[in-house]
């Protein structure tokens, strides 16, 4: 029997909405045991973001919580409380994205919980941090704007919109992981857990790398420049005879070859496109002339010649196109839950692979006497 990288650890999901969710999601589908606490009667948020729906059921809920098991717990009673408890101290990670200071209200904070079970890594994820932000709301779209993720996102400078999934919390999300599966493994030698903290604002301004590097390191207030790259060129889309398309070279060796399928080799020993900050000092020149050729042929054309020349490049597909190359390329984009399609897992380990094991679960579809794996540890005071 094939076993997770992640068998026998045990989380306590008190998140809701989308990047606690995810981090939870990728941590079950490496074989953890995720009990996600509830709301009784509404659920997580996501169960009534709808449409698009599958069933009675939100396929927004449904991207983030396959493998889990639902219980609901009522955390504005005393016994609600208590059970969340008992949950927290049978479990070796807890992730929690309540208001700052909430759950320390409840008795549930890290250093109330870390004397009785001091193996237990404890994720708080925040909109703003746990300071100067704390009263703050953190919503993707509000950390997408105040972030500068927005002032760099689309058509023109009056324009600025945001980018067309909730990316800050995924990429939050990511961070939450990773920063669980260090606590984990440190753990291995120390025998004790550690409050993990990641906020919204601060995994943006990490993931907007080369920008937030650019201002950081030289001064540099990136702005909107539609489809292009402010360091790289050719790096932005064009049209084609008949449909748009990228192309996004990333060397002088690439842009030889770019213009060689162009039919305009001379392109790579002209003095304004031989190097890329020569390029970069004449994108509108190079743009101009690559889109006389473009226009000859179609994107998928394109495709095929410059692919097959070691060019970046390819058309804008939608997210049905998206699905269909990675199909064809083996990828396997979509797999099977429960009897289910769901979005594949982009993790490949050799020896303890991701399982699909369970379909989102249903609301308080368990208890916690049902939870495999679940037993408070022992502790030198006791509960």
């Amino acid at each position: 029997m094939v076993t997770g990288a992640l068998d026998g650890v045990v989380i306590a999901d008190f998140s809701r909405v989308l990047a606690g969710p995810y981090a939870t999601m990728l941590l079950a589908d490496l074989g953890a045991v995720v009990v996600k606490v509830e709301r009784p009667d509404t659920g997580d948020d996501t169960r009534a973001w709808g449409p698009p729906w599958r069933g009675d059921q939100s396929t927004y809920f449904g991207s983030v919580n396959r493998n889990k098991r639902s219980v609901a717990i009522d955390l504005s009673s005393t016994e609600g409380v208590a059970e969340a408890r008992a949950l927290a101290l049978g479990a070796d990670v807890l992730v929690e994205n309540f208001k700052p200071g909430a759950f320390d209200r409840m008795g549930l904070g890290f250093d109330q919980l870390s004397p009785h079970n001091p193996g237990l890594v404890y994720c708080s994820i925040t909109g703003f941090g746990t300071s100067g932000g704390a009263e703050l709301p953190g919503y993707d779209l509000l950390v997408q704007a105040v972030g500068g993720l927005m002032s760099i996102t689309g058509s023109s400078p009056d324009q600025p919109v945001k980018v067309g999934v909730a990316l800050v919390d995924v990429i939050t999300g990511l961070h939450a992981t990773v920063g669980i599966l260090a606590a984990l493994n440190e753990r291995t030698t120390s025998g004790r857990g550690q409050r993990v903290e990641v906020n919204l604002l601060s995994s943006l301004l990490s993931g907007m790398v080369n920008q937030s590097a650019g201002f950081v390191g030289a001064g540099f207030v990136p702005q909107i420049m539609g489809n292009r790259h402010p360091s790289i060129a050719p790096y932005e889309s064009y049209p084609t005879a008949d449909a748009p398309m990228v192309i996004a070279v990333g060397n002088d060796r690439q842009f030889r070859a770019c213009a060689d399928v162009l039919g305009c080799p001379e392109w790579a020993d002209d003095p304004r496109f031989a190097t890329n900050p020569a390029r970069v000092q004449n994108r509108s020149a190079l743009f101009a002339v690559m889109c006389e050729r473009l226009a000859t042929a179609g994107a998928e054309e394109w495709f095929a010649r410059l692919s097959a020349s070691g060019v970046p490049a390819g058309p804008i597909h939608d997210v049905q196109g998206a699905f269909a190359l990675a199909d064809h390329l083996g990828l396997q984009p979509v797999a099977q839950v429960a009897g289910e399609p769901t979005v594949a897992n982009p993790i490949t380990l050799g020896r303890t692979p991701v399982t699909y094991r369970s379909a989102p679960p249903v609301l308080g579809e368990s208890t916690l006497g049902d939870i495999e794996g679940l037993s408070a540890p022992p502790s030198p005071g006791g509960p």
